[in-house]
């Protein structure tokens, strides 16, 4: 005999969240667990995320003595996770009051998009940092005609983009579900709304939002790799390496299983996998990758470091340091291979200010 769904059970309980009884009586999906396990999760990434991102907003906005380009997308991802753990104590309560939401539509329309734009907005301004990366390594001379006004121009389509997608969703219709008396908050979809109102954001959030960027990460950090390597061991390289690894680890071990998961989710709630068993599995599964999903704001503040290991801070008392200067020996020719070379050094591996060596003509 099958056991009965507990009350706060969030997905395959019934007729009630739009499944047929049939359906609900062959396969029941269950995660008790999940009461404890989100609500230690999400208090430990509040904690954490909140002290680690808005200390790293204070330092990349105020303190930073000259900062570079390419700040601007980590600038812009600190404020997406400053955004996402301020909306994190809604889903601690939701969680630790057994499932159920108090705090009426509007709030779970807000607090569910806010999840979501988080790992869509995270994953795409890491695409940026890569390309940014790509081009500054691989084509030093194309990155300096780059201007500034195109990292905001970029910042502002991504901003843009996750508007006009989250605005249509919250508007679309309560994102609530009610049952006896607990309210589920952006879950327990039935059938009907898996296989018609949700099937356009689960095909763009696998495809444009995750896939894509994915495979552009994958591809362009080797190559990365490989032309950093050649360049003799010193502590840029090292620092170089350090943020692209970083990289790739948050989006292998946050961003990957979680994508894995609803992938499989969504094609089972549309109803293309009937496996009661694989179905439970993959009913547990997604509840451990959607918490594992929020670590990720904690890990940022730490590809900060590594991407401002080099730089100066305005604070009241300030440290000298000597200045670097770049000759040239013979030239128009010796200036464009060292600021080639520098380029690549500076600004490309580590995302310091993009430094030029001065012209003269004649030798010293």
């Amino acid at each position: 005999m099958r056991k009965k769904a507990s009350p706060g059970t969030m997905e395959g309980r019934g007729p009630s969240n739009g499944t047929s009884a049939n359906e609900s009586s062959v396969c029941l999906l269950q995660a008790d667990f999940q009461y404890s396990f989100f609500t230690a999760v999400y208090s430990t990434v509040f904690v954490l995320g909140l002290l680690e991102n808005t200390g790293a907003l204070y330092l990349l906005t105020c303190r930073a003595a000259s900062m570079p380009r390419s700040f601007v997308y980590l600038v812009n991802l600190a404020v997406v996770d400053t955004l996402f753990v301020c909306v994190l104590p809604f889903k601690i309560h939701y969680h630790l009051n057994g499932n159920d939401w108090i705090f009426g539509d509007v709030a779970c329309s807000l607090t569910g998009s806010m999840y979501f734009v988080n790992i869509y907005l995270s994953i795409a301004f890491f695409t940026c940092i890569c390309v940014d990366r790509y081009v500054a390594v691989l084509h030093p001379f194309a990155y300096i005609r780059i201007k500034s006004g195109h990292y905001g121009m970029v910042a502002v389509v991504l901003w843009g983009v996750a508007a006009s997608i989250t605005i249509p969703l919250i508007l679309g219709g309560p994102l609530t579900f009610r049952e006896s008396n607990r309210v589920a908050c952006f879950e327990s979809f039935g059938a009907g709304i898996w296989r018609g109102r949700m099937v356009p954001y689960n095909v763009c959030a696998l495809v444009f939002g995750f896939a894509i960027p994915f495979v552009v990460i994958l591809i362009s950090y080797p190559l990365i790799v490989r032309r950093i390597s050649r360049i003799p061991r010193s502590a840029r390289k090292k620092k170089a390496l350090g943020t692209i690894y970083l990289i790739l680890l948050i989006c292998t071990t946050c961003f990957l299983p979680y994508h894995l998961t609803h992938l499989f989710h969504f094609l089972m709630r549309a109803g293309l996998i009937r496996n009661c068993r694989f179905a439970a599995f993959i009913y547990k599964m997604r509840r451990v990758t959607l918490a594992l999903v929020s670590f990720n704001c904690c890990l940022n503040p730490v590809l900060y470091y590594f991407t401002s290991a080099g730089q100066r801070w305005r604070w009241r008392w300030r440290f000298k340091t000597p200045a670097t200067n770049i000759y040239t020996i013979s030239g128009r020719h010796n200036c464009k291979h060292l600021c080639a070379r520098e380029v690549r050094l500076r600004d490309g591996m580590e995302g310091a200010t993009l430094s030029r060596a001065p012209k003269q003509h004649g030798g010293l």
